[in-house]
C-alpha cells in the first residue's frame, strides 16, 4: 500500500506530457473546488435560514405547552399550580387563555389572537423584553400589549384618549338574534405597548391581556385555562418535566414541547436542507465524471509504465490503487480547498454582512462544523467511487494491450 500511496501522489502532483490530460485533470480539479465551495455555502446559507426561523419559534412558544384533548378549556387548580412551581422543574407556570377575536380601532378592524396571560408569563416568556415602544401590561387592568404590525394595520398608537381599541367577541347561546348589538360581548382595552420581533405574520399574530379580560371575552370560567406555558429550570430534562406534569394533572392532557408545536415548520425545514444538499450531490456527481474521464486517459498514458511495474513483481491489485489514490488525492484535495474558500466567505458574511435580505438585516449564515463534515464525507464516498470506477481499467487484459 506505501509504494502504490507513493506512486499515486507522484502522479498526482506532476504534469501529464500530454496538454490535453493536464487541461482535462485541472478542469476536473477546479470543478470539485468550486463544488465543494458552493455546496458549503449553500449549505450554511440554509443553515442560517433555519437558525432565523426557528428565532422566531423561540421567541413565541414555551419549552412545554398543556392542552386538553377536548374542548377548549379545562380546570386548573391553584393547588395544582402550587405543586408544579414547588418541584424545582420549572422557573415559571404560566394560565394563558387565548382565542381568535376581531379587534377595533376608529374604522378599521383586524382579526387577531387575544392571549390572556397571569402574572407569571414573563417567567416563562421573554416577550417583555420584546416590547419595543411603551411598556408590558400590569396585571389586572384593561392594558394590551399588540404587534406592531397590528398598530400599523389599525393606524394605532399608544395612549390614545379619544378613540377606543375594542375586542369583539359572539356571545354563546342559542336561538335567533333580535338585536345585533346584543349578540356580541365587547370589551374597551388600553394600548400600552408595542412588541416588534421582525416578521410580519408574527407581528400581526397577537393582542396580549391579562387573563381575566379574556376569559370574560371568551365566556370562560375562572378557574378555567385554554393551556398551560411551562419554562423549565436550568438543568431539568424535558423527560421529566413531562412526567411531573402528568403526576399534577393528569396523563388526560397533551403535552408538546417546541419541535411539536411547530413540527410542520420542523418537517419543512429538514426537507428544504435535504433537497438542497441532494441537488448539490448531484453537481458533484456531475463534476466527477470528468475525474473519472481524466483519470482513465492518464491510466492509458501510463500504461508503458505500469507495464514495467507488473513485469518486475508489482502484482494488478497494487496497480490498480495507484490510480485508486491518485483519484481521492485529487477529490480530497480539492475538497479541502473548496472548503476553506467557502469557510472565508461565510465567515466574512457572518462578520461583515455584505449580502443583505433588506436594509439593516443581513442574509442569515451559520457556520457549522457538521456542515464541513457532510460535504468533506460526501466529496470523499463519490471520489472513492469515482476512483474505483476508473482504476478497475487497470486489469489483465489492460497489461497485455
Amino acid at each position: 500500500m506505501k509504494f502504490s500511496l507513493y506512486i499515486a501522489k507522484r502522479y498526482a502532483f506532476s504534469k501529464s506530457k500530454s496538454k490535453a490530460i493536464n487541461v482535462i485533470t485541472a478542469i476536473a480539479s477546479v470543478g470539485i473546488v468550486v463544488s465543494a465551495m458552493a455546496m458549503f455555502i449553500v449549505l450554511s446559507v440554509f443553515s442560517g435560514l433555519k437558525q432565523y426561523s426557528l428565532s422566531f419559534v423561540d421567541d413565541l412558544d414555551p419549552d412545554l405547552k398543556v392542552f386538553t384533548p377536548k374542548g377548549k378549556s379545562f380546570v386548573v387548580k391553584d393547588r395544582q399550580i402550587l405543586d408544579l412551581e414547588e418541584s424545582g422543574y420549572f422557573k415559571g407556570v404560566a394560565k394563558v387563555v387565548e382565542d381568535r377575536l376581531l379587534f377595533t380601532f376608529k374604522d378599521k378592524q383586524a382579526v387577531s389572537t387575544i392571549k390572556g396571560v397571569d402574572s407569571d408569563f414573563t417567567n416563562v416568556n421573554d416577550f417583555d423584553e420584546k416590547v419595543e415602544y411603551g411598556n408590558w401590561l400590569e396585571p389586572d387592568t384593561d392594558e394590551a400589549v399588540v404587534g406592531v404590525g397590528m398598530s400599523y394595520l389599525l393606524s394605532m398608537g399608544l395612549f390614545d384618549t379619544e378613540n377606543v381599541f375594542e375586542a369583539v367577541a359572539l356571545k354563546p347561546g342559542k336561538g335567533t338574534i333580535e338585536n345585533p348589538e346584543e349578540a356580541f360581548i365587547k370589551k374597551h382595552l388600553w394600548p400600552t405597548g408595542v412588541y416588534v420581533l421582525g416578521n410580519d405574520d408574527l407581528d400581526n399574530k397577537y393582542v396580549f391581556v391579562d387573563i381575566d379580560n379574556a376569559r370574560e371575552l371568551l365566556n370562560i370560567p375562572v378557574n378555567e385555562v385554554t393551556n398551560l406555558e411551562f419554562a423549565l429550570a436550568d438543568g431539568v430534562s424535558e423527560g421529566k418535566a413531562i412526567q411531573k406534569i402528568n403526576e399534577v394533572l393528569g396523563d388526560q392532557y397533551i403535552v408538546k414541547n417546541k419541535t411539536q408545536l411547530n413540527d410542520g415548520l420542523y418537517r419543512m425545514l429538514n426537507m428544504e436542507n435535504l433537497v438542497v444538499y441532494l441537488i448539490f450531490v448531484l453537481v458533484v456527481i456531475m463534476a466527477l465524471f470528468t475525474l473519472v474521464g481524466a483519470m482513465i486517459m492518464i491510466i492509458l498514458e501510463k500504461q508503458p509504465n505500469i507495464k514495467t511495474l507488473n513485469q518486475i513483481g508489482v502484482p494488478v491489485r497494487d496497480l490498480r490503487k495507484i490510480f485508486l489514490f491518485q483519484g481521492l488525492i485529487i477529490c480530497l484535495v480539492g475538497s479541502v480547498i473548496g472548503l476553506v474558500l467557502g469557510a472565508i466567505v461565510v465567515s466574512l458574511q457572518i462578520a461583515f454582512g455584505f449580502i443583505s435580505i433588506r436594509e439593516g438585516l443581513a442574509y442569515p449564515v451559520e457556520f457549522s462544523w457538521v456542515n464541513i463534515l457532510l460535504v468533506f464525507a460526501s466529496i470523499a464516498v463519490l471520489g472513492l467511487l469515482a476512483s474505483l470506477i476508473s482504476s478497475s481499467r487497470v486489469n489483465a487484459s489492460y497489461l497485455k494491450l
